[in-house]
């Protein structure tokens, strides 16, 4: 019984967003078959297109003081810009794109040491939550404090 295997490669165009593919594979000869109708196949295969997703950031603050314990100055700090781009490479399109950011924003005793003054959204809706005064069930985000730590014997 004479056999023969090959593999397809399909790509698929920018433009056209198909969710399936399918592909129908039929063989035939000069012999005279007894059973033709089991000479044809047909294939089907769900497509997902992969995005090529571009995750930035950048700072305007690189450089950050740390105080002895007890002797934090009062009031504001430097004001420390952050900007975060997410960019689709791809030419695919991405919908119900979400992106969470968690900020350590509490240090020993849930003392909060950064807060978030203003929020410039580019083509995006930003949602700002506060961190839960208790701890969450598994499965959500927690807050873990910042526990002081004696910094003198280490190079970096």
């Amino acid at each position: 019984r004479p056999q023969v295997s090959f593999a397809l490669e399909l790509e698929f165009s920018c433009s056209v967003l198909l969710d399936r593919a399918e592909v129908t594979l039929e063989a035939s000869s000069d012999s005279t078959e007894a059973t033709p109708e089991d000479n044809v196949v047909r294939l089907s295969a769900p497509i997902r297109y992969e995005p090529d997703l571009f995750l930035s950031s950048d700072a305007n603050l690189h450089r950050y003081e740390v105080h002895p314990l007890g002797t934090f100055p009062h009031g504001h700090g430097p004001e420390f810009k952050t900007t975060v781009k997410v960019q689709n490479f791809g030419c695919y399109p991405v919908r119900n794109l979400t992106l969470r950011m968690a900020l350590p924003a509490l240090g020993y005793h849930r003392a909060t040491f950064l807060s978030i003054t203003r929020v410039l959204a580019d083509n995006a809706t930003c949602v700002l939550q506060n961190p839960p005064e208790e701890p969450r069930q598994r499965g959500t985000a927690t807050v873990v404090p910042v526990h002081p730590e004696d910094l003198l014997h280490v190079d970096r």
